[in-house]
Protein backbone atom coordinates (compact mmCIF):
# COMPACT_ATOMS: atom_id res chain seq x y z
CA UNK A 1 0.00 0.00 0.00
CA UNK A 2 1.07 3.42 -0.76
CA UNK A 3 -0.87 6.21 1.16
CA UNK A 4 -4.39 6.59 1.12
CA UNK A 5 -6.15 7.34 -2.20
CA UNK A 6 -9.55 8.18 -1.20
CA UNK A 7 -10.39 10.05 2.31
CA UNK A 8 -13.56 11.01 3.26
CA UNK A 9 -14.69 13.22 6.59
CA UNK A 10 -18.23 13.44 8.06
CA UNK A 11 -19.70 12.98 4.78
CA UNK A 12 -24.21 13.69 5.10
CA UNK A 13 -26.07 13.07 2.24
CA UNK A 14 -29.91 14.22 2.51
CA UNK A 15 -32.84 13.56 0.53
CA UNK A 16 -35.13 16.07 1.27
CA UNK A 17 -35.88 15.06 4.96
CA UNK A 18 -34.44 11.91 4.33
CA UNK A 19 -30.61 11.41 5.45
CA UNK A 20 -29.02 8.58 3.43
CA UNK A 21 -26.08 9.12 4.78
CA UNK A 22 -25.48 9.83 7.76
CA UNK A 23 -21.97 11.43 8.96
CA UNK A 24 -19.48 8.71 7.38
CA UNK A 25 -15.44 8.85 7.51
CA UNK A 26 -12.87 6.19 6.03
CA UNK A 27 -10.02 5.99 4.27
CA UNK A 28 -9.19 3.79 1.28
CA UNK A 29 -5.87 2.49 0.64
CA UNK A 30 -3.81 2.89 -2.71
CA UNK A 31 -4.21 -0.45 -4.20
CA UNK A 32 -6.52 -2.03 -2.53
CA UNK A 33 -9.84 -3.33 -3.14
CA UNK A 34 -12.47 -1.33 -0.32
CA UNK A 35 -16.24 -2.93 0.23
CA UNK A 36 -18.86 -1.03 1.15
CA UNK A 37 -21.45 -4.64 2.20
CA UNK A 38 -24.77 -3.50 3.04
CA UNK A 39 -28.31 -3.88 1.57
CA UNK A 40 -30.44 -1.86 -0.85
CA UNK A 41 -31.12 1.79 0.55
CA UNK A 42 -28.00 1.36 3.21
CA UNK A 43 -26.71 4.73 1.31
CA UNK A 44 -23.97 2.61 -0.69
CA UNK A 45 -24.86 4.23 -3.88
CA UNK A 46 -25.35 8.06 -2.50
CA UNK A 47 -22.35 7.48 -0.95
CA UNK A 48 -20.49 5.86 -4.24
CA UNK A 49 -22.06 8.77 -6.53
CA UNK A 50 -20.92 11.92 -4.01
CA UNK A 51 -17.44 10.44 -4.52
CA UNK A 52 -17.22 10.32 -8.51
CA UNK A 53 -19.07 13.72 -8.22
CA UNK A 54 -22.62 12.73 -9.48
CA UNK A 55 -24.03 14.26 -6.64
CA UNK A 56 -23.55 17.46 -5.33
CA UNK A 57 -21.26 17.17 -1.53
CA UNK A 58 -23.50 18.33 1.14
CA UNK A 59 -21.89 18.46 4.35
CA UNK A 60 -17.92 16.86 5.35
CA UNK A 61 -15.31 16.58 2.57
CA UNK A 62 -13.88 13.64 0.51
CA UNK A 63 -10.75 13.64 -1.60
CA UNK A 64 -10.28 10.84 -4.24
CA UNK A 65 -6.62 10.62 -5.76
CA UNK A 66 -5.78 13.34 -3.86
CA UNK A 67 -8.51 15.84 -5.62
CA UNK A 68 -11.39 17.64 -3.31
CA UNK A 69 -14.47 15.80 -4.22
CA UNK A 70 -16.01 19.66 -3.83
CA UNK A 71 -13.50 22.29 -5.55
CA UNK A 72 -11.84 20.25 -7.76
CA UNK A 73 -15.03 17.71 -9.80
CA UNK A 74 -12.92 17.77 -13.01
CA UNK A 75 -9.65 16.93 -11.83
CA UNK A 76 -11.63 14.01 -9.71
CA UNK A 77 -13.50 12.39 -13.33
CA UNK A 78 -10.41 12.64 -14.87
CA UNK A 79 -8.95 9.96 -12.60
CA UNK A 80 -11.76 7.53 -11.80
CA UNK A 81 -13.50 4.89 -13.57
CA UNK A 82 -17.11 3.98 -13.05
CA UNK A 83 -19.37 1.17 -13.84
CA UNK A 84 -22.89 1.51 -12.50
CA UNK A 85 -25.38 -0.68 -11.16
CA UNK A 86 -27.88 0.11 -14.03
CA UNK A 87 -26.53 -0.59 -17.46
CA UNK A 88 -25.90 2.44 -19.58
CA UNK A 89 -24.43 1.50 -22.86
CA UNK A 90 -26.38 2.65 -26.10
CA UNK A 91 -28.07 -0.46 -27.03
CA UNK A 92 -27.58 0.43 -31.10
CA UNK A 93 -23.82 0.88 -30.87
CA UNK A 94 -21.28 -2.11 -31.17
CA UNK A 95 -18.77 -2.89 -28.04
CA UNK A 96 -15.94 -1.26 -30.53
CA UNK A 97 -17.48 1.88 -30.87
CA UNK A 98 -18.51 1.44 -27.13
CA UNK A 99 -14.92 2.10 -26.48
CA UNK A 100 -14.00 4.60 -28.80
CA UNK A 101 -16.86 6.72 -28.09
CA UNK A 102 -15.82 6.65 -24.32
CA UNK A 103 -12.01 7.28 -25.86
CA UNK A 104 -12.93 9.92 -27.58
CA UNK A 105 -15.05 11.60 -24.93
CA UNK A 106 -11.71 11.85 -22.80
CA UNK A 107 -9.61 12.94 -25.92
CA UNK A 108 -7.39 9.97 -25.75
CA UNK A 109 -4.78 10.15 -28.90
CA UNK A 110 -6.10 8.12 -31.91
CA UNK A 111 -3.02 5.19 -31.30
CA UNK A 112 -3.34 5.30 -27.75
CA UNK A 113 -6.82 4.95 -27.45
CA UNK A 114 -6.81 2.05 -30.68
CA UNK A 115 -4.63 0.16 -28.97
CA UNK A 116 -6.00 0.22 -25.62
CA UNK A 117 -9.60 -0.96 -27.59
CA UNK A 118 -7.84 -3.97 -28.11
CA UNK A 119 -5.90 -4.50 -25.08
CA UNK A 120 -8.99 -4.64 -23.16
CA UNK A 121 -11.11 -6.18 -25.35
CA UNK A 122 -8.97 -9.28 -25.00
CA UNK A 123 -8.88 -9.13 -21.46
CA UNK A 124 -13.12 -9.17 -21.02
CA UNK A 125 -12.82 -11.29 -23.51
CA UNK A 126 -15.13 -9.68 -26.13
CA UNK A 127 -12.38 -9.50 -29.17
CA UNK A 128 -15.34 -12.01 -31.15
CA UNK A 129 -17.60 -9.66 -30.18
CA UNK A 130 -16.15 -6.39 -31.36
CA UNK A 131 -18.65 -6.06 -33.91
CA UNK A 132 -21.68 -7.12 -32.16
CA UNK A 133 -24.52 -4.43 -31.08
CA UNK A 134 -24.89 -4.40 -26.95
CA UNK A 135 -28.35 -5.51 -27.26
CA UNK A 136 -27.18 -9.12 -28.69
CA UNK A 137 -25.35 -9.64 -25.91
CA UNK A 138 -25.70 -10.95 -22.68
CA UNK A 139 -25.70 -10.18 -19.34
CA UNK A 140 -22.52 -10.80 -17.96
CA UNK A 141 -21.31 -9.49 -21.68
CA UNK A 142 -22.46 -6.14 -20.92
CA UNK A 143 -21.06 -6.22 -17.01
CA UNK A 144 -17.40 -7.05 -18.68
CA UNK A 145 -17.47 -4.07 -21.45
CA UNK A 146 -18.75 -1.40 -19.03
CA UNK A 147 -15.55 -2.58 -16.80
CA UNK A 148 -13.47 -1.94 -20.10
CA UNK A 149 -15.19 1.14 -20.63
CA UNK A 150 -14.24 2.27 -17.03
CA UNK A 151 -10.79 1.07 -17.88
CA UNK A 152 -10.00 2.98 -21.02
CA UNK A 153 -8.23 6.39 -19.54
CA UNK A 154 -6.27 3.64 -17.29
CA UNK A 155 -8.16 4.95 -13.87
CA UNK A 156 -6.66 5.29 -10.31
CA UNK A 157 -9.47 4.27 -8.87
CA UNK A 158 -12.47 2.21 -10.40
CA UNK A 159 -15.86 2.37 -8.88
CA UNK A 160 -17.87 -0.94 -9.15
CA UNK A 161 -21.40 -0.24 -7.85
CA UNK A 162 -23.47 -3.56 -7.55
CA UNK A 163 -20.81 -4.92 -11.08
CA UNK A 164 -22.82 -8.15 -10.72
CA UNK A 165 -26.17 -7.67 -9.55
CA UNK A 166 -28.39 -9.75 -11.61
CA UNK A 167 -26.07 -12.30 -12.86
CA UNK A 168 -25.82 -16.10 -12.66
CA UNK A 169 -23.33 -17.54 -9.58
CA UNK A 170 -20.96 -18.54 -13.20
CA UNK A 171 -21.16 -15.70 -14.27
CA UNK A 172 -20.80 -13.55 -11.16
CA UNK A 173 -17.30 -15.75 -10.12
CA UNK A 174 -15.81 -14.42 -14.16
CA UNK A 175 -16.45 -11.07 -13.28
CA UNK A 176 -14.70 -11.71 -9.53
CA UNK A 177 -11.73 -12.80 -11.73
CA UNK A 178 -11.78 -10.02 -14.10
CA UNK A 179 -11.78 -7.30 -11.11
CA UNK A 180 -9.15 -9.31 -9.44
CA UNK A 181 -6.84 -8.89 -12.25
CA UNK A 182 -7.89 -5.09 -13.25
CA UNK A 183 -6.86 -5.01 -9.23
CA UNK A 184 -3.28 -7.14 -9.90
CA UNK A 185 -2.51 -4.34 -12.49
CA UNK A 186 -2.23 -1.21 -9.84
CA UNK A 187 -5.89 0.01 -10.17
CA UNK A 188 -7.91 0.52 -6.59
CA UNK A 189 -11.51 -0.54 -6.60
CA UNK A 190 -13.97 0.93 -4.44
CA UNK A 191 -16.91 -1.73 -4.66
CA UNK A 192 -20.37 -1.82 -3.60
CA UNK A 193 -22.43 -4.82 -3.10
CA UNK A 194 -25.10 -6.63 -0.67
CA UNK A 195 -23.69 -10.20 -1.77
CA UNK A 196 -21.89 -11.21 1.58
CA UNK A 197 -19.62 -13.85 -0.43
CA UNK A 198 -18.40 -11.06 -3.29
CA UNK A 199 -17.21 -8.92 -0.42
CA UNK A 200 -15.15 -11.88 1.43
CA UNK A 201 -13.80 -13.14 -1.84
CA UNK A 202 -12.56 -10.05 -3.39
CA UNK A 203 -12.03 -7.16 -0.55
CA UNK A 204 -8.23 -6.58 1.37
CA UNK A 205 -10.98 -4.19 3.72
CA UNK A 206 -14.74 -4.53 3.85
CA UNK A 207 -17.01 -1.30 5.25
CA UNK A 208 -20.05 -2.35 6.60
CA UNK A 209 -22.68 -0.17 5.67
CA UNK A 210 -26.40 0.42 7.28
CA UNK A 211 -28.73 3.05 7.57
CA UNK A 212 -26.44 5.47 6.28
CA UNK A 213 -23.76 4.77 9.32
CA UNK A 214 -20.78 2.45 8.62
CA UNK A 215 -21.21 0.23 11.47
CA UNK A 216 -17.62 -1.96 11.50
CA UNK A 217 -14.53 -1.77 9.38
CA UNK A 218 -11.99 -4.53 8.44
CA UNK A 219 -10.64 -7.52 6.85
CA UNK A 220 -12.60 -10.27 6.43
CA UNK A 221 -10.70 -12.85 8.95
CA UNK A 222 -10.54 -10.05 11.32
CA UNK A 223 -14.52 -8.87 11.42
CA UNK A 224 -15.17 -12.84 11.50
CA UNK A 225 -12.31 -13.24 14.70
CA UNK A 226 -14.39 -10.53 16.03
CA UNK A 227 -17.55 -12.44 16.63
CA UNK A 228 -16.45 -15.64 17.35
CA UNK A 229 -13.89 -18.69 17.05
CA UNK A 230 -17.23 -20.69 16.14
CA UNK A 231 -20.61 -20.65 15.45
CA UNK A 232 -23.25 -23.50 16.64
CA UNK A 233 -26.64 -23.20 15.29
CA UNK A 234 -29.46 -25.32 17.07
CA UNK A 235 -33.12 -26.28 17.03
CA UNK A 236 -34.72 -28.26 19.72
CA UNK A 237 -37.91 -29.07 20.62
CA UNK A 238 -37.86 -25.94 23.10
CA UNK A 239 -35.49 -22.97 22.16
CA UNK A 240 -36.52 -20.63 24.66
CA UNK A 241 -35.53 -23.00 27.60
CA UNK A 242 -32.68 -24.02 25.56
CA UNK A 243 -31.21 -20.82 25.07
CA UNK A 244 -31.32 -19.98 28.47
CA UNK A 245 -29.03 -23.37 29.00
CA UNK A 246 -26.77 -22.33 26.38
CA UNK A 247 -26.57 -19.07 27.12
CA UNK A 248 -25.45 -19.60 30.52
CA UNK A 249 -22.61 -21.95 29.93
CA UNK A 250 -18.99 -21.22 29.83
CA UNK A 251 -17.32 -20.49 26.54
CA UNK A 252 -20.56 -18.90 25.00
CA UNK A 253 -20.36 -14.93 24.54
CA UNK A 254 -23.67 -14.36 22.67
CA UNK A 255 -26.80 -16.38 22.08
CA UNK A 256 -29.21 -15.19 19.37
CA UNK A 257 -32.45 -15.90 17.61
CA UNK A 258 -33.24 -17.19 14.24
CA UNK A 259 -35.88 -18.06 12.76
CA UNK A 260 -35.99 -21.84 13.42
CA UNK A 261 -33.94 -22.28 16.22
CA UNK A 262 -30.92 -19.86 18.10
CA UNK A 263 -27.10 -19.17 17.41
CA UNK A 264 -24.25 -19.77 20.04
CA UNK A 265 -21.12 -17.50 19.26
CA UNK A 266 -18.24 -19.20 21.57
CA UNK A 267 -15.27 -17.83 22.30
CA UNK A 268 -13.38 -21.53 22.01
CA UNK A 269 -12.93 -24.54 20.23
CA UNK A 270 -16.53 -25.46 18.79
CA UNK A 271 -15.69 -28.88 18.47
CA UNK A 272 -15.36 -29.43 22.00
CA UNK A 273 -18.05 -27.17 23.73
CA UNK A 274 -20.65 -28.66 21.70
CA UNK A 275 -20.87 -32.08 23.34
CA UNK A 276 -21.26 -30.34 26.67
CA UNK A 277 -24.24 -28.58 25.05
CA UNK A 278 -26.07 -30.97 24.06
CA UNK A 279 -25.93 -32.72 27.28
CA UNK A 280 -26.89 -30.15 29.23
CA UNK A 281 -30.09 -29.57 26.68
CA UNK A 282 -30.70 -33.11 26.72
CA UNK A 283 -30.53 -33.57 30.66
CA UNK A 284 -33.01 -31.02 30.95
CA UNK A 285 -35.62 -33.38 28.46
CA UNK A 286 -35.70 -31.36 25.47
CA UNK A 287 -34.92 -33.20 22.35
CA UNK A 288 -32.53 -31.81 19.61
CA UNK A 289 -33.86 -31.07 16.44
CA UNK A 290 -30.79 -29.89 14.38
CA UNK A 291 -27.42 -29.29 15.10
CA UNK A 292 -24.83 -27.63 13.00
CA UNK A 293 -20.98 -26.11 13.91
CA UNK A 294 -19.36 -23.68 11.97
CA UNK A 295 -16.84 -21.32 11.31
CA UNK A 296 -18.36 -17.12 11.30
CA UNK A 297 -19.63 -16.30 8.23
CA UNK A 298 -20.06 -12.72 6.62
CA UNK A 299 -23.88 -13.48 7.30
CA UNK A 300 -22.92 -13.79 11.06
CA UNK A 301 -21.16 -10.59 10.83
CA UNK A 302 -24.04 -8.77 9.38
CA UNK A 303 -26.68 -10.11 11.72
CA UNK A 304 -23.74 -9.32 14.57
CA UNK A 305 -23.61 -5.79 13.79
CA UNK A 306 -26.72 -4.75 12.65
CA UNK A 307 -29.34 -7.25 14.20
CA UNK A 308 -30.92 -8.19 11.12
CA UNK A 309 -30.30 -10.68 7.96
CA UNK A 310 -29.18 -8.73 5.25
CA UNK A 311 -31.52 -10.99 2.98
CA UNK A 312 -35.13 -9.54 5.26
CA UNK A 313 -37.17 -8.23 3.41
CA UNK A 314 -37.30 -4.42 4.47
CA UNK A 315 -33.48 -4.33 4.19
CA UNK A 316 -34.07 -5.19 0.51
CA UNK A 317 -36.57 -2.63 -0.48
CA UNK A 318 -34.95 0.88 -1.54
CA UNK A 319 -36.51 3.92 0.65
CA UNK A 320 -39.09 5.64 -0.81
CA UNK A 321 -37.62 8.88 -0.16
CA UNK A 322 -34.37 7.92 -2.17
CA UNK A 323 -37.29 6.78 -4.85
CA UNK A 324 -38.73 9.73 -4.65
CA UNK A 325 -35.79 11.82 -5.43
CA UNK A 326 -34.80 9.47 -8.56
CA UNK A 327 -38.08 11.05 -9.81
CA UNK A 328 -37.44 14.27 -9.67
Amino acid sequence: MAGEIIKVSGLVHRYGDFEAVRGISFAVEQGEVFSFLGPNGAGKSTAINVLTTLLRIQHGSARVAGFDVATEPARVRESIGIVFQEVTLDRDMTCWEILEFHGCLYRMPYGERRKRIEELLAVVELDAKRDTLTKHLSGGMKRRLEIARGLMTRPKVLFLDEPTIGLDPQTRRRMWDYIKAVNEEGTTIFLTTHYMDEADQLSDRISIIDHGQIIATGRGWDLKNRLAEDVIYLETSDNGRSKEIVGAMDGVTEVKEKTNGFVALVNQDGTHLLPRIMDEIRGQGIRIVTVNLKKPSMDDVFVHFTGRNLRDERAERPSAAIARAGRR
